[in-house]
């Protein structure tokens, strides 16, 4: 990978200079290799591929890794007795919702996947609209991240034929990072967005993954990530198993906030 910084910010009379930072995946790098070296993909300008992001990413060692209390109370409104078709190598849980629910599973390699379906794209946009509002994720950007080169696998759950929610991971033999979720917006009170989390750890681990990538965390709303026993944080230079001390970074991010871009982005269209 080819690493670079781009100007930031600045506090000269406190000796505080920022550079933000960047890498190029090159075609030798192992994507797992990026990753543990702290960064995540950007997709915040139209026509950019294989740029990296520094960022305070969180994951977990998926050796160590057992249900919090949290996790338990959430993995009980959804979880199944599993059950795997040998046609269709769907998972088909024991349904929590009603008599004739079924709550199915598939994991679909990227190459498979239709990701010019209208009914797919209007789902994860509408999602984003009312779960984030309309600058978040729009249509152009979905697509940018579609077209990244670097989902491996698109993970769909169902009910009864009609979808429930969408998962973007990018994997290798070593991890797995959860990119993007999109789901019904009438279950967002369920938790059903930590249980898709959930849910993608313990098949990484299943899998055989050493690491499992939920994303940044900033600000509180990031917090409900900290539900994993294990997380570890990127501090700009190495993984640190402090869960207390990144609840207090995310609890006074709101203190550290300013209105600027890094030189890198300032000549380029931002989402």
């Amino acid at each position: 990978m080819r690493k670079f910084h781009s100007e930031f910010g600045h506090n000269y009379k406190a000796y505080s200079f920022g550079y933000a930072g960047y890498c190029v995946r090159e075609k030798k790098d192992k994507i797992s290799d990026i990753y543990a070296a702290g960064y995540l993909p950007y997709s915040g300008s139209p026509g950019v591929k294989d740029i990296f992001y520094m960022a305070r990413s969180a994951r977990f060692p998926l050796s160590s890794f057992v249900l919090s209390s949290e996790n338990r109370r959430v993995a009980k409104k959804f979880d199944p007795v599993v059950e795997i078709s040998a046609v269709s190598g769907k998972t088909k849980p024991k349904p929590h919702y009603g008599a004739s629910d079924k709550l199915v599973r598939e994991s679909i390699p990227f190459k498979n996947f239709d990701i010019r379906d209208k009914s797919f794209i209007d789902f994860c946009s509408d999602y984003f609209l009312k779960r984030h509002g309309p600058l978040v994720m729009p249509e152009e950007r979905l697509k940018t991240i579609l077209n990244y080169g670097l989902i491996t696998d698109i993970i769909s759950y169902s009910m009864n034929d009609k979808p429930v929610a969408y998962v973007f991971e990018v994997s290798d033999k070593n991890m797995t990072h959860f990119w993007y979720s999109f789901y019904d917006i009438s279950l967002i009170y369920q938790s059903l967005g930590m249980w898709l989390m959930l849910d993608s750890a313990r098949h990484a681990q299943k899998a055989g993954k050493k690491n499992f990538y939920v994303g940044t965390v900033y600000g509180e709303k990031a917090l409900y990530k900290t539900a994993f026993e294990n997380i570890e944080f990127w501090n700009g230079g190495e993984w640190v198993a402090d869960k207390k001390h990144l609840k207090k970074l995310g609890r006074s991010d709101n203190k550290r906030v300013v209105n600027i871009v890094d030189e890198w982005k300032s000549n380029r269209d931002l989402f």
